[in-house]
């Protein structure tokens, strides 16, 4: 369970930097994760996206967390595990914001309501994703941080 010091140090941090803040989350269901996508009638495919959310000016982190996950999945956070980093950008429209990731768990892994996208996939965590080379490093991380707490655990590949 994350500390409200560690939230409010993320906080101060960004504010500190002069960042926007988004969150993005990690939904684990025995070793898949939760991707969304949004619809790709174009030609290129676009990629797939951790659920997630614009945090509201002096909201507290952890209601971002829980509200970005209901929102875009109907599914509801009863606890945020860990803060697995984060990775700064520019928006499209040139300001710098900052996009910290969290592990949580879920009361149930369904059923899933899509609100801002068109489909859902369940992808496992070691497969080659159809994500940014920035979540791409985010799961990475998430993946190293399960290992670290179980060094018993093999990884098959």
């Amino acid at each position: 369970m994350i500390s409200t010091s560690l939230f409010n140090e993320l906080y101060e941090r960004a504010e500190k930097d002069s960042v926007a803040l988004r969150i993005g989350v990690i939904i684990d269901r025995r070793g898949e994760v939760l991707l969304l996508e949004r619809d790709d009638s174009g030609p290129i495919k676009a990629t797939l996206k951790l659920p997630g959310t614009t945090v509201e000016p002096h909201e507290p982190l952890d209601a971002a967390v829980a509200r970005g996950v209901a929102t875009e999945t109907g599914l509801i956070v009863t606890r945020i595990r860990c803060h697995v980093g984060h990775f700064d950008y520019l928006s499209p429209v040139g300001k710098p914001v900052r996009r910290l990731h969290f592990a949580v768990d879920v009361a149930a892994t369904y059923p899933i309501r899509l609100s801002a996208h068109t489909a859902y996939t369940w992808a496992p965590l070691g497969s080659d994703l159809r994500v940014t080379p920035s979540i791409r490093g985010i799961l990475e991380d998430y993946r190293k941080l399960g290992e670290a707490r179980n060094p018993l655990s093999e990884t098959v590949g």
